[in-house]
């Protein structure tokens, strides 16, 4: 059976068996008008997502948590966290973004003040360019460093983590700056505190990852049964969606720039780095018609799947044409690469409106 929406780097299923991550499409008949992430498998796995349908179902209250972590330049990957932000928000749902100036101090040695200026310059412009209404009353956007609740909170819960678990999970040694060795405490505080009784009270709460974060979800998780009786935490539910391939293939890395497309790239860079892709073609014309390509392969294919092609339709056309052979890797690309350059153009234009909204956010 062709499944037009494949688009693997990973071994997504064996992380699903290993982990206890659940498949998410399962749950894609329990919801009214998923993301389109969701519908076409990007967003692969889940934890306790039940609790989140149903809190929409019902109109209840619900919270998603996921953070920034200021170090670098945001890269269209980074896009499918903002893109699911936006469908969220539209939900009604309480949105937490903390800006993660801690972690970025302890791990990468950026200090304060650039990590401010990061956040707002790199990220926060970017999520409100690519459609994150800023002024929804339902949207916290805050600074680790600053936000006293989390810090509170993270003290209290450190209480009941030990050297060895924190050893077991993310692999310190004995090297470990104590700063790095506390900050997934404080990611822990982050995505927790929504439900501290200030902040309503208990509540569903999801936070969209990559499969790299599970450690994170997982610790949390625990965390919070742990403390059950005194704060009465609803478990952390979570997402998982595919990373999306380098321009070169392996997994796109803002700390591999040739890998990558980021969103402060000019349209005209976007387009050249877009023709430059590996794609999923044959090594000769003749083969490709004969045998056709391989969209799975293709990075190109995969841009479409996951940003530049709203058409579930028109997809399925691209994905069948390449398999057939009756459309060439420089025709698809062509198309793809006009695609993005057209909406890095809006996103240019949009990114230079938000500059002054992102800087009132954190001032």
């Amino acid at each position: 059976m062709i499944d037009p929406w494949s688009s693997a780097i990973l071994n997504y299923e064996k992380l699903i068996e290993e982990f206890g991550i659940k498949p998410f499409h399962d749950l894609l008949g329990d919801l009214e008008n998923p993301h389109i992430l969701m519908s076409r498998g990007v967003i692969f796995g889940h934890r306790d997502y039940g609790r989140i349908v149903k809190a929409m179902r019902e109109k209840n209250n619900f919270a998603v948590v996921t953070g920034m972590m200021p170090s670098g330049k945001m890269h269209i990957g980074h896009k499918m966290v903002v893109d699911q932000l936006i469908w969220y928000q539209e939900k009604g749902a309480e949105i937490y973004i903390p800006i993660a100036d801690m972690e970025s101090y302890s791990a990468r040695g950026i200090d304060f003040p650039e990590a401010k200026r990061i956040a707002i310059d790199e990220y926060i412009s970017n999520y409100i360019a690519l459609g994150l209404d800023p002024d929804n009353e339902n949207l916290h956007i805050y600074l680790q460093s600053e936000n006293k609740t989390v810090g509170d909170l993270a003290y209290k819960l450190a209480k009941k983590v030990n050297l060895n678990e924190m050893k077991a999970i993310y692999g310190f040694s004995g090297s470990t700056n104590i700063a790095h060795l506390y900050t997934p405490l404080i990611q822990v505080a982050d995505i927790l505190h929504p439900q501290l009784e200030e902040l309503g009270g208990p509540k569903p709460t999801v936070v969209p990852v990559g499969p790299d974060q599970d450690p994170h979800i997982r610790l949390t998780r625990d965390i919070a049964e742990r403390f059950g009786s005194q704060f009465n935490f609803i478990s952390p539910s979570s997402t998982y969606h595919r990373f999306i391939t380098g321009l070169t293939g392996g997994k796109m890395s803002s700390s591999k720039p040739k890998t990558a497309i980021f969103l402060s790239d000019s349209p005209e860079i976007a387009e050249k780095k877009l023709k430059s892709a590996k794609t999923g073609g044959r090594e000769s014309l003749s083969q490709q018609e004969e045998m056709g390509g391989v969209p799975e392969d293709c990075v190109v294919y995969e841009m479409l799947l996951y940003h530049l092609l709203q058409s579930d339709v028109k997809l399925k056309e691209t994905y069948q044409q390449c398999r057939e052979g009756s459309v060439m890797c420089g025709e698809c690309k062509a198309k793809a690469a006009e695609m993005i350059k057209d909406f890095f153009k809006d996103l240019e234009m949009k990114r230079e409106k938000a500059k002054d909204k992102a800087k009132s956010i954190l001032n």
